[in-house]
């Protein structure tokens, strides 16, 4: 599975019900999705590339902000 799958598919995860673990997870795969999807805009240059990664990135706020309550 491509980084834009796992990316895409990380986006339709349920953000309702997590524990403080699953909090962390999901942080953690964000960070790291978003690290691999920068690598590949850098050579590509394709806007819905960036696109993906600030959604990834809202959804990666919104679960930290909920952490650091």
């Amino acid at each position: 599975m491509s980084t834009i799958e796992q990316a895409l598919e990380f986006e339709q995860t349920s953000l309702k019900s997590l524990s403080t673990s699953d909090r962390i997870k999901l942080s953690r795969q964000a960070k790291s999705l978003i690290l691999d999807l920068n690598q590949i805009y850098k050579s590509k240059k394709d806007q819905n590339i960036m696109d993906l990664m600030k959604r990834l990135t809202t959804i990666k706020r919104k679960v930290e902000k909920r952490l650091k309550v």
